[in-house]
């Protein structure tokens, strides 16, 4: 049988494409690297890799073999944190994925009552695509994304926390900035701005504009909520934001006024979201109730939700 650090090389293999890089992430070297993967298609009798000067590719063998790798390594590492914990509470390593449109106005008033509650954790932080979060999690790549719900996969389980409203945000200004309010019928044909594809958010903003009439300015797609910010209050037009950016960015931009959509309340739902076969259901859901006390306490405007 191949042993761990064997499938954990070949992985990195898979995703570098490049023996020194694979070695760098697995911090070793790149002859060691190249020798146990010879080793393993030894041991296996079959070729995983094929190797060039120019390129390095994986068989088709060798692409099922990385996926069934990746489920290994994730059990491993399941292993780890409940041999680290005891069984008990959440410590050791956690790998969490989260979209850039959340982690960094979130992340601020969650951590420090994460390390108070759980000092044995070890919170190790990626930003994703939206679209990707769910792929990575059931490969393997992280044990916990914070997410926009519904998520697809059999094999994940989810917890709603709470729904985030969608906020019209205008230059100061735009004609609906004196109101403060719009009626829908003041959307149509309006020029509205979102972040690029693979962002929730793009989706969500879409189908508003077709719902409201909006033109929706893919010329002008943004590659994030600062960068929308900015085209807003240059007068490219109008976009939606999240709550949570709103908040805790846009109150204090003075080039900005948020505008209330009149009988229309649009909100996005956010929670945690895990796979099936993790042994950690409880300490998640735990963790989930955490995430809700303080959204609670710093976003009281925020809907609170729970299975």
């Amino acid at each position: 049988m191949p042993n761990l650090r064997q499938l954990e090389y070949l992985v990195a293999l898979s995703e570098t494409r490049h023996f020194r890089r694979a070695a760098e992430r697995s911090n070793t070297t790149q002859p060691t690297v190249s020798e146990q993967l010879k080793a393993l298609e030894t041991r296996l009798g079959a070729q995983l890799v094929e190797r060039s000067k120019s390129k390095v590719l994986l068989t088709p063998l060798g692409e099922q073999v990385v996926e069934i790798a990746r489920r290994m390594l994730s059990d491993a590492n399941e292993i780890r944190a409940l041999a680290a914990s005891g069984g008990s509470e959440l410590s050791g390593v956690l790998r969490l994925g989260l979209p850039s449109t959340i982690g960094p106005y979130l992340l601020p008033i969650v951590i420090p009552e994460l390390q108070r509650a759980y000092p044995g954790l070890k919170l190790y932080v990626r930003e994703e695509l939206p679209s990707s979060l769910p792929g990575s999690l059931q490969d393997g790549h992280f044990d916990l994304v914070i997410s926009l719900l519904p998520v697809k996969g059999a094999e994940l389980v989810d917890e709603p926390i709470f729904r985030e409203p969608l906020s019209l945000a205008v230059s100061r200004d735009h004609p609906l900035a004196a109101t403060g309010q719009a009626k829908r019928e003041s959307l149509a044909n309006i020029d509205v701005l979102a972040l690029g594809k693979g962002h929730q958010l793009h989706d969500a903003v879409l189908a508003l504009c077709q719902d409201l009439g909006a033109r929706l300015r893919f010329e002008y797609e943004g590659t994030s909520l600062d960068t929308l910010r900015e085209m807003v209050a240059m007068g490219l037009g109008v976009t939606f934001l999240p709550g949570l950016y709103v908040k805790s960015v846009v109150a204090r931009d003075k080039s900005i006024c948020i505008v209330e959509l009149e009988g229309r309340t649009i909100y996005r739902t956010v929670g945690l979201v895990w796979r099936q076969t993790s042994a950690r259901h409880e300490n998640y859901r735990a963790l989930a109730q955490l995430l809700r006390v303080q959204i609670q306490k710093h976003f009281s405007e925020f809907a609170i939700l729970s299975k």
